[in-house]
Parts: structure tokens; C-alpha cells; sequence
């Protein structure tokens, strides 16, 4: 159990994806959130949030500059005192883990 107020953790889930939702890979027309690229997102009870989230392939261009523009976009949520991010790839991305919405945009039917 959480030692943030529910409606708190909720607002506050909803305001982080939101944010994860404005950070685009700059050679993809969809938002990071969309594409499946975020695993996991925890927020303990000091309102510290941590984020586990892939990229398209190892060798991405921005693999460098990605995990500072989630942190920026995540650290601007009301609540949020500090954010870690993790790269990780495994299990490895795949376009299943990809939105409808993504699907749509990408044209990938």
C-alpha cells in the first residue's frame, strides 16, 4: 500500500504519462509512450519516480538523449520530486508492444 493519498497516485500516474506521452524518438512520428518504449513506471511513497523503458534497437541515434528528455518532460509533474531512468533491453521491442493508436499513425496494419 501506498503512503500517497489514492486520488494523489492516480492524478500523479496520469499527469506522468501524460508527460511521457509529449518525448518523440525525432525519426518517429509517435510518441515514445505510444510505442511501447516505456516497461515500467514506479512511484514510491517519497514521490520519487523510476522508469524502466527500451528503445527501437540498441544502436537508436538518440540512445544518449532520450533518458535526459523523459526525466525533463516527467520532472515538470506537480508531485514529483526526482526521476531515474533506466535503459534496458530486454525483453528486447518489438512492434507488438505498440499502440492502436501507433499502429494508425505508422500505418502498420
Amino acid at each position: 500500500m501506498s503512503a500517497i493519498p489514492q486520488e494523489e497516485l492516480a492524478r500523479m500516474t496520469d499527469d506522468i504519462v501524460a508527460a511521457l506521452k509529449t518525448v518523440y524518438d525525432p525519426e518517429i512520428p509517435v510518441d515514445i509512450y505510444e510505442l511501447g518504449l516505456i516497461y515500467k513506471v514506479d512511484i514510491d511513497d517519497e514521490r520519487n519516480v523510476s522508469i524502466e523503458m527500451t528503445l527501437t534497437a540498441p544502436g537508436c541515434p538518440v540512445a544518449g538523449d532520450m533518458p535526459g528528455w523523459v526525466e525533463n518532460a516527467v520532472s515538470t509533474v506537480a508531485g514529483v520530486k526526482a526521476v531515474n531512468v533506466n535503459i534496458v533491453f530486454d525483453p528486447p521491442w518489438d512492434h507488438s508492444r505498440m499502440s492502436e493508436e501507433a499502429r494508425v499513425a505508422l500505418n502498420m496494419w
